[in-house]
């Protein structure tokens, strides 16, 4: 060989002496442990400690990577939505048609979240406390994010211009479709693994057959009780009661807008113009507000069930009215309902009662699923995925006004779920 021969390493090769492979390889491995604990713990319960003992780092070693847990959150979702876009790139590259492009996407949502269960892959952050964020970290994510929604977005649009879609609102629709995949970390956590294809199976057929099927009219026809609450002046208990659920609404809109972390009980006083001491009064703290957020929500949402289940409706009639009735409460003067974006603030004393008690309440959606297979308004689908692609529709629907203008209400919710409620009718 001559001696001016440059001997170059193999393709993909790493040396163990490439420091720079190894620093990537550390920061790589310290962002997923954190998406892992952020995912299960919380954000404001995990600590840099956590993550440091997790991966057998001293915190200085840490100090490193990170120096604050802000910034942790920060690097965290800037990589899971780098991940995420490197993905829809790589499936725009690998497929040409569009109802390709999404059956790939749901199924790499899904299989993102089996590998890093099994311990074989990247943990994705839940992007759940992008409101804590502040200043510039805050606007660089949401940018991040924005850039990931039009790339999903454009999957749409080409399948629409193609003919290979129907004529959905892309917004509005690709909204609907990441909200109901956001909710997979969270149902999917005790799946058994093997399973995990199968149910992204499901999703992609209730997807795809919603998007891509030809138009199928539903209505909402049947008038809900209009859901209110009325107290003499006279009466003190009922004045104390009104007062709690203007404390709950304004509660409810600061930490669906501004997360935990930002949300201040001051604030929030100033905002309802009362006193400091009478805010005080009748809330001690902020955990106890969120949780008393979370259960007004709950109420709201169980009472509609509640009369939806008594109506002699079909049970596609029952999904439609349960979707949209939400999406009017969170849009009427007894909204906002909560975004489970703050669940995991929630001290494990008190978030396991409301997700037990969410729980509940999502399986009553079951039944509607259940009951319209067997009537035959609603095709043989999964009930449990159709259940938890409404569940995380519903919950996103929260923010959509960020999205798009909601003047027409009862029109956007159509249009909103139209395509979950197309890809299960018969």
């Amino acid at each position: 060989m001559p001696e001016n021969t440059k001997i170059t390493p193999p393709h993909g090769s790493s040396s163990p002496f490439d420091k720079t492979a190894q620093h990537t390889a550390k920061r790589e491995a310290i962002l997923s442990e954190s998406a892992r604990l952020f995912n299960s713990k919380g954000a404001r319960a995990t600590t840099l400690a956590d993550v440091a003992a997790t991966l057998g780092l001293t915190k200085t070693s840490l100090y490193y990577y990170v120096r604050t847990k802000e910034d942790l959150i920060f690097q965290c979702y800037a990589s899971t939505l780098d991940h995420m876009m490197s993905k829809l790139d790589q499936i725009a590259e690998a497929h040409d048609s569009a109802g390709d492009r999404v059956s790939a996407y749901v199924a790499a949502h899904f299989e993102a979240i089996r590998r890093a269960k099994q311990g074989q892959g990247y943990h994705v952050a839940a992007l759940l406390e992008i409101a804590s964020l502040k200043g510039e970290k805050r606007e660089q994510i949401e940018a991040l994010y924005i850039q990931m929604f039009l790339k999903l977005r454009a999957f749409i649009k080409d399948g629409i211009s193609s003919g290979e879609f129907r004529s959905v609102k892309p917004t509005t629709t690709t909204r609907a479709i990441l909200g109901a995949l956001d909710w997979a970390f969270y149902w999917l956590e005790p799946v058994p693994n093997d399973e995990i294809p199968q149910l992204a199976s499901a999703a992609t057929s209730i997807l795809l057959e919603g998007i891509a099927a030809p138009n199928k009219t539903y209505s909402s026809t049947t008038e809900l009780e209009t859901q209110q609450t009325i107290g003499s002046g006279f009466d003190r208990e009922a004045q104390n009661r009104l007062k709690q659920e203007a404390f709950f609404k304004a509660g409810t809109r600061y930490f669906n807008r501004k997360g935990f972390s930002g949300t201040s009980l001051d604030e929030i006083a100033e905002f309802l113009n009362v006193s400091k001491g009478a805010f005080y009064y009748h809330i001690k703290s902020k955990d106890e507000l969120l949780a008393h957020c979370y259960e007004y929500s709950l109420d709201k949402q169980e009472l509609a069930y509640q009369q939806i289940q008594a109506t002699k409706d079909s049970g596609l009639q029952k999904i439609v009215h349960a979707c949209h009735e939400l999406f009017m409460l969170q849009n009427s003067e007894h909204g906002p309902l909560i975004r489970y974006n703050t669940i995991t603030a929630l001290d494990e004393e008190r978030r396991k009662p409301i997700l037990r008690r969410t729980r509940n309440a999502n399986r009553i959606l079951r039944e509607f699923l259940e009951q319209g297979i067997e009537d035959g308004s609603i095709r043989p689908i999964n009930t449990l995925v159709a259940e938890n692609l409404i569940t995380g529709a519903v919950n996103a629907a929260m923010e959509l006004s960020a999205w798009r203008p909601v003047a027409d209400v009862p029109q956007t919710a159509k249009e909103y779920f139209d395509a979950l409620i197309n890809g299960l009718k018969n």
